[in-house]
């Protein structure tokens, strides 16, 4: 299972820290990802990390702004989003795959979900 936190409102310009804490899967045979869906919008991949933690990759529009990290210890993974801007406002979802274990921002490939936390970017 996964379970996302950390969502909330932000002012522009601000930052925030997203946790997924995951249970009963091994990192070592999971890629993780993150995803987000705003109103209307279709799911979209933000950026994965693959099952060792030696690669990331990230969607253009959060290139330079959002950071995907893991603490293996407490089996968390996380999403730093600095800079934010009121087009980041979504539902975040955490998601682990065994399909592509080199990481993958194409949801199809993730079978393990979490539930969402909502990030609203106003002033």
């Amino acid at each position: 299972q996964l379970q996302a936190s950390g969502g909330g409102l932000v002012q522009p310009g601000g930052s925030l820290r997203l946790s997924c804490v995951v249970s009963g899967l091994s990192l070592d045979y999971h890629a993780l990802g993150w995803f987000r869906q705003a109103p209307g919008k279709e799911r979209e991949g933000v950026g994965c990390m693959s099952s060792g933690a030696s690669r990331m990759t990230y969607a253009d529009f959060v290139k330079g702004r959002f950071t995907i990290s893991r603490d293996n210890g407490k089996k968390t993974l996380y999403l730093q989003m600095n800079s934010l801007k009121p087009e980041d406002t979504a539902v975040y979802f955490c998601a682990a795959s065994t399909v592509v274990l080199s990481g993958t921002r194409t949801s199809a490939n993730y079978n393990s979900w979490g539930q969402g936390t909502l990030v609203t970017v106003s002033s």
